[in-house]
């Protein structure tokens, strides 16, 4: 079984430490740091050298945002995922320009952030549904205000197929099904996504896809 090294930033310490005891229950996570700002999150994350970091938005000294543009900047390979209590929608795509993996609420229940979590681990993006709700919108506001056309002939016919799905929020397993691939060719499609187009993460991914018109209807099950 892999285990998952994660690093929990939140200035709340009553929170992170519930959640560090949560985590620490699950035989595939292992906590390996808790700070409670964006400079020490930026210091702890080269010491511990994690898979995963639980990042809270708003903190002294230096936000979640700030951090995770220097953390991502030094260790590209770290997925970020944001935590906070609102779907504020600047806070949300400034830390999807910053590089941020996903984006959770705080209220979301363990288990599913339990899988969010590791799905994370594994190069998907977990994003909370009212999240994802928000994201679609604005994504789809700015397919409506891009003056420039977006180059999907940089991709083949099937990552187009792929990139349509990721819009849509499917998983890899669910994009497997779809179109009856194995999840590593899934993940190979994606990862000459992202090289192609020169993109970061999955979100900027489906961006790129509503801006495209790839995100057409598709059955998801």
């Amino acid at each position: 079984m892999d285990v998952i090294k994660v690093l929990l930033v939140d200035d709340h310490d009553l929170f992170r430490r519930g959640l560090a005891g949560m985590l620490a229950r699950q035989p595939d996570f292992d906590v390996v740091g808790e700070v409670g700002d964006g400079l020490e999150a930026v210091e702890r994350a080269a010491e511990t050298m994690p898979d995963v970091i639980l990042m809270d938005v708003y903190m002294p000294r230096c936000d979640g945002i700030e951090a995770t543009r220097r953390i991502k900047a030094r260790m590209p390979y770290v997925k970020v995922v944001m935590l906070t209590v609102s779907e504020e929608e600047q806070k949300l795509f400034e830390a999807i320009k910053a590089g941020a993996q996903g984006y959770l609420l705080k209220k979301i229940a363990p288990r599913d952030l339990y899988a969010m979590v590791r799905a994370a681990a594994h190069g998907e993006a977990p994003i909370s549904p009212v999240v994802a709700g928000t994201l679609i919108r604005e994504f789809s506001r700015m397919a409506q205000d891009a003056a420039d056309p977006c180059d999907a002939t940089l991709i083949t016919p099937r990552e187009q197929d792929v990139l349509g799905l990721v819009a849509q929020g499917a998983s890899n397993k669910q994009i497997a099904a779809a179109l009856h691939l194995s999840e590593h060719t899934v993940r190979n499609h994606l990862r000459n996504i992202l090289e192609k187009l020169h993109l970061h993460n999955r979100a900027q991914a489906a961006a790129f896809a509503v801006r495209a018109g790839l995100a057409r209807p598709t059955s998801i099950e």
